[in-house]
């Protein structure tokens, strides 16, 4: 399954939030965006796959808590069932940073599909 398959099933059922919600922010040189994997009315959610792609979740999700004034959290999909190096260095710095992190089997969330 896709990053985006994994936020739609997972952002309202173990978050009660809205998945790609965007915000608009300054910079010295303008205006830019940036779309949040999942907002609820707490917390940003950054969503990952146990991949190298994900290195930047704790990024995101710390940028998006500074524009929202909401609390980072950052989730990971593990698909291999490996505590693997991207998954490890994920979580240590989200650990140092204080930023939860929750590490959720891929098998587990496949049975919410429909059909499933």
């Amino acid at each position: 399954m896709s990053e985006a398959l994994y936020i739609s099933l997972l952002c309202g059922a173990l978050m009660g939030g809205e998945p790609e919600q965007v915000h608009q922010f300054d910079y010295p040189e303008g205006r830019a965006s940036i779309r949040v994997d999942c907002e609820n009315s707490n917390r940003v959610v950054e969503f990952g796959l146990d991949k190298r792609s994900s290195l930047d979740s704790l990024q995101q999700a710390l940028f998006a808590a500074e524009i929202t004034g909401k609390e980072a959290v950052v989730v990971l999909i593990d698909t291999d069932g490996v505590m693997g190096r991207f998954e490890w260095r994920i979580a240590r710095a989200a650990n140092i940073a204080g930023v939860p992190i929750r590490i959720i089997a891929a098998d587990l969330v496949e049975d919410l599909r429909p059909g499933g």
